[in-house]
Formats: structure tokens, sequence, C-alpha cells
């Protein structure tokens, strides 16, 4: 799993491609506070290689809570910038300083 941000200089957004390696997969979304935790507006691409893709504008100067959903299971990315406990989930959440 990657993630890579590239700042634009003309607004304040942040560009994330998040690449998700999952050959066997049928569907990846990701999902965080910056989607309300909505998976059909966060699907990810799958790629010829396997590889699922996508890429979202994010508000600067946040940080943001997130999970990747593949085929209903929730993971952790694991070049997260940190972690963090959600009482509601029951579980650490990966989390993306901007």
């Amino acid at each position: 799993m990657a993630i890579k941000k590239q700042y634009l200089k003309s607004k304040p957004v942040c560009k994330v491609t998040f690449t998700v390696p999952a050959d066997e997969a049928k569907t990846v979304a990701v999902v965080g506070d910056f989607n309300k935790w909505n998976p059909k507006k966060s699907t990810l691409k799958k790629l010829k290689n396997g590889t699922f893709k996508g890429t979202f504008d994010l508000p600067v100067e946040n940080s943001y809570e997130f999970r990747y959903l593949i085929d209903g299971n929730y993971t952790n990315d694991a070049e997260a910038d940190r972690f963090q406990w959600n009482d509601y989930a029951g579980a650490e959440n990966a989390v993306l300083e901007i």
C-alpha cells in the first residue's frame, strides 16, 4: 500500500493518491473523515496489474482518519502518518496529516 501527497501551489489543496495492491479483491474503497466514511464516493479503480488506485483533493492543514474497505473488510495502511484509537469502531484508524 502506498500514499502519495502532492501539494498544489495555486490553492490550499493536496492531491492524495492511494494505491492498494489487492489482486484477488473485487472492490476497494478508501473511507474516512474526508468523505463521511461513505464507500460509494471513494471506490478505487482497479488497474490491469491488480492494483487499485484513486486520487482525492483534500484541504490542507488537517488530519484525517481513514481505512481501506477491501471486499467488505476494513484494513489500515502501514504507511499512514500515524494511528489513532477510535472508540466507535473499536479499533485503530490510520491517520493522514496534510
